[in-house]
């Protein structure tokens, strides 16, 4: 029999960046078996671009979309997007070019802002939101908070609450016994002020100053690396603080298995970040904000903490608690990686669009 087709818009399969994380997902699992799926490239592969280029990528790519229906005759468009004002333009005419050729539509957000809050309540651009998630035929979602306000929304629109997964590491072994030493905190994403790694570094600070023989290594890059090497030179802690810019696969995976505790106060629009997931999945224990789809993964005191954003001072007593209560950091350790491995994989983000699709197709 043959195999109903998919087409999957997103960027660029080797991108750093969570859609493309998500899109490689799809492509290695299960999905691959019982559907055809096809890949359609949209953005601009982080290379810079003149105002020219730009307007004949937003000329040519929906016209190259529309070539693509034609000549691979998809039953789905698997629409993949984050919510922000540039994102949502540029999507709202693959969508439009989608439902001219009469196709399924998956929209798919990953993360950014709530629909109502997307362009400051301004009515007009707020209603092609709203037209925009009636065009489609499923509204998937990273978490419970979204679900919530998209279904205030464009109540009577289906919408599917499917949060992300990741591949678990083989080499994690549960932990059996209390850590020991100074503990071992890791920063992983972007450096960028709504991440809060400045408040990683003030709250870090404070525990030195106070006596606790504790390192922060820092993984990522961003806008606001500079800045931050320049602030943990100048409050003198240069020999606590370890900047390694990004990492990948095993790369990464041995950094996690080597760490404590995940220091992540953000305050950016987060929909459901793989480094929560794959920290908990190592038994890295997390001290984060209750944004996005945290709150639905840990629950605190016993997958890890929630602390206040743009709180240094709260984010180092979080961080003593774990240090003083070796057991509970080990509790923690052990909760939570039964959590990911229980409700967190591969399979079953597979499971959740196959019916999907096959409720389409």
């Amino acid at each position: 029999m043959t195999k109903k087709r998919i087409l999957l818009l997103g960027p660029k399969l080797k991108a750093v960046s969570g859609v493309a994380t998500h899109l490689n997902q799809v492509f290695g699992s299960s999905l691959a078996n019982d559907f055809e799926l096809i890949h359609f490239q949209v953005g601009r592969e982080g290379k810079s671009e003149g105002k020219l280029a730009l307007i004949l990528r937003f000329v040519a790519s929906p016209i190259s979309l529309a070539w693509t229906l034609l000549s691979e005759r998809p039953q789905v468009v698997h629409l993949n997007t984050s919510f922000d004002r540039k994102a949502f333009w540029r999507d709202l005419v693959y969508l439009f070019v989608a439902r001219f050729f009469g196709k399924k539509i998956v929209y798919q957000v990953h993360g950014g802002d709530l629909p109502r809050v997307l362009f400051n309540n301004d009515p007009g651009k707020t209603k092609w939101v709203e037209r925009a998630l009636r065009k489609t035929d499923v509204v998937c979602l990273l978490s419970s908070e979204e679900m919530r306000a998209y279904s205030e929304f464009v109540p009577g629109v289906r919408l599917e609450l499917i949060p992300n997964a990741i591949d678990m590491d083989p080499k994690v072994v549960v932990p059996s016994e209390p850590k020991t030493g100074p503990l071992r905190l890791v920063f992983v994403g972007r450096l960028a002020p709504a991440k809060g790694v400045a408040e990683c570094v003030g709250a870090l600070k404070l525990l030195v100053d106070e006596g606790r023989a504790m390192r922060l290594t820092v993984a990522g890059l961003g806008p606001q690396e500079e800045e931050l090497k320049i602030l943990v030179a100048s409050i003198d802690i240069r020999e606590h603080v370890d900047f390694v810019g990004p990492i990948f696969d095993e790369e990464e995976n041995k950094l996690w298995r080597e760490s404590d505790v995940f220091v992540f106060p953000t305050y950016h629009h987060e929909g459901l970040p793989y480094a929560l997931l794959e920290s908990m999945a190592a038994g890295c224990v997390p001290t984060t904000t209750r944004v996005g789809g945290h709150p639905d993964v840990m629950e605190h005191n016993v997958h890890g903490l929630f602390v206040p954003p743009r709180d240094s001072r709260a984010l180092a007593d979080a961080v003593i608690k774990l240090d003083e209560d070796r057991n509970l950091l080990l509790k923690m350790a052990q909760n939570g990686i039964s959590r990911i491995r229980e409700h967190y994989d591969i399979e079953r983000l597979a499971e959740q669009f196959r019916n999907v699709y096959n409720s389409l197709a």
